[in-house]
């Protein structure tokens, strides 16, 4: 055979070859943007209206700067929408320059200047304005965008602590008996008979908690300050957030089934396609907490009646800069 008809043969088998793994990328493009599209489709989506003066564009970036900031919003209403309290505010911020994923909390009794309110507690601004205004209230106190939420409501919360297989977490024997005490509630609005989910009493230290109970457990108020309240439902969300990976493998249908359901957001399908892309890559980065007001930066005050913290909000401007530019 020629050297030229060797060099052509092999021309043509490299050929062949790149059309099949195109092909073959192709396939598993179409197949992830049908999975995707499929999960995105049983979360419910609502528009936020854009502010005066906000362009679509602007509406619509997903991530400035490297960092993505998505506020994750727990309230307390039993059904999916944005009636009941902002239960828990959580920023979510991802950047790809620092490999870091920040879970902040934000203290629901900081005293805040609301947009078209007089100063108030933070969460006053979700009761007056929902998501929308409560992420405006946010930006303009404390200096960093964010135009994109996800609104969970107990019924996934609880849901989702189950389909990983429930967690583990350290308790104090105080803190039991007040899990008990929350499960009284939480019974009666799901029509589950009293004592359901009970723990034993006597029990204290590293405890396995259900779906129930560690909701339970995280909306305890009455031990330590609300500063230890936001700890406790960050100790739960990062110990979800490990067992994610694994149950999504082993039990993917109870985990997509028991969340998704049950999430409101204002993402935008192109932005979740986005995110979902972004999955493995995120699975590398460093998780951290954290919460504001910083120690050492507020005061308690009466204002108008409300037991309130009053913030050095410079001091903790330059704390989120840094915890999430790396400023």
């Amino acid at each position: 055979m020629s050297q030229q008809k060797t060099k052509k043969k092999k021309g043509t088998v490299w050929k062949v070859l790149l059309v099949i793994l195109l092909l073959l990328a192709a396939a598993g493009a179409a197949l992830w943007y049908a999975a995707a599209s499929s999960l995105y489709g049983r979360i419910t989506y609502e528009k936020t209206a854009a502010a005066d003066g906000e362009t679509g564009q602007e509406q619509d970036a997903l991530r400035q700067d490297g960092v993505t900031n998505i506020l994750l919003i727990g309230n307390d209403s039993r059904e999916n929408g944005e009636d009941g309290r902002s239960d828990a505010m959580i920023l979510l911020s991802i950047s790809t320059k620092t490999k870091t994923i920040q879970m902040i909390s934000l203290l629901r009794d900081t005293y805040v200047e609301i947009p078209g309110h007089d100063g108030n507690r933070l969460n006053a601004a979700y009761a007056f304005g929902g998501p929308k205004l409560l992420m405006e209230t946010i930006e303009e106190n404390f200096q960093i965008p964010v135009s994109h939420y996800v609104l969970v409501n107990f019924e996934a919360f609880a849901n989702l602590v189950d389909a990983v297989g429930g967690v583990d977490l350290e308790l104090t024997s105080e803190e039991v008996e007040y899990v008990n005490g929350y499960l009284v509630e939480y019974n009666q609005l799901t029509g589950r008979p009293e004592g359901t989910d009970y723990l034993d009493t006597s029990l204290s230290g590293l405890i396995h908690l259900n779906g129930p109970q560690a909701l339970a457990y995280s909306r305890n108020r009455y031990i330590g300050t609300d500063f230890a309240r936001t700890k406790r439902q960050r100790k739960v969300l990062s110990a979800v957030i490990g067992k994610l990976p694994g149950a999504l493998v082993t039990n993917p249908q109870e985990v997509l089934d028991g969340l998704l359901s049950n999430l409101t957001t204002n993402l935008t399908k192109a932005e979740f396609l986005r995110l979902t892309l972004d999955g493995p890559k995120l699975l590398t980065y460093d998780l951290q907490q954290g919460s504001v007001p910083v120690e050492g930066s507020y005061q308690d005050a009466n204002i108008r009646g409300m037991a309130v913290l009053e913030v050095d909000f410079e001091e903790n401007i330059r704390y989120l800069r840094s915890r999430i530019y790396g400023e």
